[in-house]
């Protein structure tokens, strides 16, 4: 039993550390959203901090509609995001059991 123990914290251990290594690597990455055939275009790091922002001058003649397409290009961004996010995560806890419906990180 004590050994079964033993094992089990090695084993959260090493997956705590395999963990902060995947979250300081989409600390590193970037991911691109696009909206209107590539007319906007927004950058974000995996932890959701903007980098960049591109907008075709021809999409500012409409106001209204510049507006909508920054939002489906950061919609975008952030659902590649997340999405590389629980790729890796996944990756890094792959044989941890986890109750149904519960998510990586916390």
């Amino acid at each position: 039993m004590r050994g079964n123990i033993a094992q089990l914290m090695q084993q959260a251990q090493k997956m705590q550390e395999d963990m902060q290594r995947v979250q300081e690597e989409l600390a590193r990455t970037e991911v691109t959203g696009n909206a209107g055939g590539g007319m906007v275009s927004v950058t974000l790091t995996g932890r959701m901090e903007c980098r960049k922002v591109r907008i075709d001058p021809a999409a500012l003649s409409d106001p209204e509609m510049a507006e909508d397409l920054v939002a489906a290009a950061f919609n975008d961004a952030v659902n590649k995001a997340n999405a590389l996010s629980q790729e890796k995560l996944g990756a890094a806890t792959a044989g941890l059991p986890l109750p149904p419906g519960m998510k990586l990180p916390f």
